[in-house]
């Protein structure tokens, strides 16, 4: 059960799930870093660190591509100066090519790249590690067999894969079990009230082996906050308006007669229960089948305490399920719709007889 507390503070001792079948126990609130040394300066990192490990929170979320490895290095000294990071569960990736790291999921990279974070993050594990993307130029074997011989080294303690397709996630999954290595204990994709795209393949292929999930951007990029709205073009201190065409969250891209009917929805939902729109969004999110943590980014430790507050609150039925169903992107005529109407001609078939 969820510790309770007011809608303005945050419990001591945030809830924690056990992420996959034999992963670490992880807070299931995770602090994201991907601002550190881009948005976010160090001290102001150093204050986000502080605040959310006071407020009950275990795992740290990096990678070595965020701020080119400045977000590991800031994670590194702030660990440092209070004696270590044994008490937490640190996160980072590699894939992509870091300073000092190597581009690619090879052998050679994911040594390299390995190595790289644990100096900058001056430990002697990681406590998890993510292939931060699929590479098409490597056998999966490969790479599997890398990050076994990282564990046995004890360079690695688990291992996880982000950004990748369902088939991609059973191809890893089926090739560790067939070579006699490790499964991943987590997956780490985008999952929020506005991309659902993982409901179709990625989150079955996650829950049918035990794969815990730890979604990033729930706030999809800020506009779950409701701070964008449909005729006015974003500007000032806000990601969209620094950069209208950032990545996913993209203006023109998310601009849509749906989203706002989810952010019509989740404003209703957030004034009936005096909470922000934020609140709301994360709570439907923690919800959802396979999630054990939701990765929080913030510019700063108040922003970050405001969503911090979303552990002790947890959404009805009813407002679940109007949420579920005003967000529900629908699915590809074929073969999922297809499916969807053969599934529902057989129980038909099996409750008329």
């Amino acid at each position: 059960m969820p510790n309770t507390t007011n809608k303005t503070g945050t419990p001591a001792t945030l809830p924690t799930s056990v992420l996959g079948r034999n992963g670490p126990n992880v807070s299931r609130l995770a602090l994201g870093t991907m601002t550190f040394g881009a948005e976010t300066e160090e001290a102001e990192a150093h204050r986000q660190l502080g605040m959310f490990v006071a407020k009950g929170g275990t795992m740290i979320d990096t990678a070595d591509v965020y701020s080119a490895g400045v977000s590991e290095e800031m994670i590194g000294r702030w660990g440092k100066n209070r004696g270590g990071l044994n008490d937490l569960v640190i996160a980072t990736k590699g894939r992509f090519a870091p300073p000092l790291g190597s581009n690619g999921a090879s052998r050679r990279a994911l040594v390299r790249s390995v190595d790289a974070s644990l100096r900058r993050l001056q430990v002697e594990a990681i406590d998890l590690y993510y292939v931060h993307g699929w590479d098409r130029y490597t056998d999966v074997t490969e790479t599997l067999a890398t990050l076994s011989d990282l564990v046995k080294a004890g360079k690695l303690h688990h291992t996880g894969w982000s950004n990748i397709t369902g088939w991609q996630l059973q191809s890893i999954v089926s090739t560790a079990r067939s070579q006699g290595l490790p499964v991943p204990v987590a997956l780490q994709p985008q999952y929020n009230l506005l991309d659902r795209g993982i409901e179709i393949e990625v989150l079955p292929c996650a829950l049918e082996n035990s794969i815990g999930v730890t979604p990033w951007s729930p706030l999809a990029g800020g506009w779950l906050t409701g701070k964008y709205s449909a005729d006015v073009f974003p500007s000032g201190a806000t990601r969209l308006g620094e950069d209208p065409g950032r990545g996913v969250e993209a203006y023109d891209l998310r601009n849509t007669a749906r989203t706002h009917a989810v952010l019509d929805a989740l404003r209703a939902i957030a004034q009936r229960h005096d909470r922000p729109m934020a609140h709301i969004a994360i709570a439907w999110l923690l919800s959802r089948p396979g999630v054990a943590s939701v990765l929080l980014g913030a510019r700063t430790a108040e922003q970050l305490d405001a969503n911090l507050a979303t552990a002790d609150f947890q959404l009805n039925c009813a407002d679940l399920a109007a949420l579920t169903k005003v967000s529900a992107p629908g699915l590809p005529s074929y073969p999922y719709k297809f499916v969807q109407d053969w599934s529902e001609m057989d129980t038909w078939w099996t409750l008329g007889t």
